[in-house]
Order: structure tokens, then sequence, then C-alpha cells
């Protein structure tokens, strides 16, 4: 069964280089990227088309005009082009471990959505990885303590003690917290059954939490934690243009209190 990945970029080609690099280096191969491209720039164009001559990565790249933060619907467009039967959401700036993709399928289950969550990286740390233009995860995990005492990373113990898949993942109910949608994933069918990601959701903010209540409540999906299996390491980056966030919310607080 193949897997798409659901890559989601808008102008930082430094951070996706690192991040297809990342993927390229999976220990489980059968897995396609989709990148969903929000309008960015013909650099990222000629990155990935780079990046397709010397990988073995199936890639496919949607990209839709840059009318301003439109995420919904770019990956609502990606998830009507891709092949595979189950969908990673991944964001174009959180590299991935090399088990990630294993992790994933080892987690997917049946009537179920997966949230995974992140080792935040600092601004120095970034910057130094950025700059190299090379991700190698042996390197990076070999100076995870050290980077750890420095405040570049906020945790490291998902690095080194993965935990197999158990019931204490799942989650009784609808919960609005850990839900990260540049580390979450479910079965097409599901998407596809709720009509994707909610396109009236425009700007930053809550677009993933309101695709995984609709999931709960709409196809029945329970949710699993991912956490100590799926880790990705996001990359820093100022903190974006949040005004719409507060729309977003009351637009999904009002879904959540409609079903009661």
């Amino acid at each position: 069964m193949q897997i798409s990945v659901i890559l989601a970029t808008y102008n930082r080609t430094d951070a996706l280089a690192l991040v297809l690099q990342s993927l390229d280096t999976q220990t489980d191969k059968n897995f396609e990227v989709v990148i969903a491209d929000d309008g960015s720039r013909e650099d990222t164009k000629f990155l990935i088309e780079q990046f397709r001559r010397t990988s073995r990565l199936a890639i496919q790249h949607v990209w839709h005009e840059d009318h301003g933060f439109r995420l919904a619907k770019i990956r609502n467009l990606a998830i009507a082009s891709s092949t595979g039967d189950y969908l990673i959401f991944l964001d174009g700036d959180c590299i991935t471990q090399p088990d990630f993709i294993a992790q994933h399928r080892t987690l997917k289950e049946q009537n179920f959505l997966v949230t995974g969550s992140r080792i935040l990286l600092g601004k120095e740390l970034t910057k130094l990885i950025c700059d190299s233009g090379i991700w190698n995860f042996s390197y990076f995990k070999r100076d995870a303590l050290m980077n750890r005492f420095r405040g570049q990373l906020n945790k490291i113990s998902s690095l080194f003690f993965k935990v197999p898949d158990n019931r204490w993942r799942i989650y009784s109910k609808f919960v609005w917290r850990r839900i990260k949608g540049c580390n979450l994933a479910c079965w097409k069918c599901d998407a596809q059954a709720i009509g994707g990601f909610d396109e009236e959701l425009v700007g930053w903010g809550h677009e993933d939490a309101d695709f995984v209540f609709r999931l709960q409540t709409h196809q029945k999906v329970l949710r699993k934690s991912g956490a100590f299996a799926t880790e990705i390491l996001h990359l820093w980056h100022p903190i974006g243009d949040r005004s719409q966030a507060e729309k977003n919310e009351a637009i999904v607080r009002a879904k959540i209190l409609a079903k009661g």
C-alpha cells in the first residue's frame, strides 16, 4: 500500500531542500511526495526539478497562484493529485527522521487518524543547518544533547526512544490540544469523505483542528497519538501573520458547539 506525503511549502527553498533530502533517506521507500505549493516563486520549481534529477523519490508538484495564505485549498488540490491510499501531511520546514514513514506505516489503522508531534529547533541551529544545505541525521542526533543544553532544541528524548503502537495512544474524544497539521496522517478515503480541508479557513490558523474534528465527528474516525514514534524536526522561522487566527478559531468553535 503506497503512502502519499502531502508536503506544504511556500517560498522557503533552503528548508524544502533539507526536507526533501530527509525524505530521500527514509528506510521505508514505498511512498510518493506531492508538494502542495501555495504560490511560491520560480526558484521553488527549479529546486524541485533539480532534486528530481538526483533522487529516486516520486515527486509531484502541485501549484496555484499566490493569492495569500490558502493552505487548505492547496492541500485539497494535492490530495486530489495523490495516488496513495494513506496520506501524511507534512510542512516544508519540518525535517523527518529516517524512520518517519516506517513509524507512520506502523501506526496506521483503519478508522484511525494519527497526530504527530515535533521537536523545535532554535534560530542559531536552524541557520547552521540551512546554511550548510546538507542534511545528515546521524550528525544531528550525535550533537542533540549538546544542542539541548545550548537551548537549540526544546526536547530530545524522542530521538532516542521509540514506543510501539499501544491502546494508550487513542484519544477517547475530540481534543484540540496537540493537533499539528505539519505532522498528521489519515486515510485518503476519509479525507475525501469530509471534503478535505475547509477552504473557508484562509490565513494562518486552525484548519488542522477543524480537519481532525470533522474526521472524528462525521467519519467516526478515532485519533491516535504519534508521540515517541513520528516526531519531526521543525526549523525555526519568524512568527508570520496571524491576523486571521481569531476568525478561524471562531468558525471551528461554532462547528464544535453545533455538534453539542
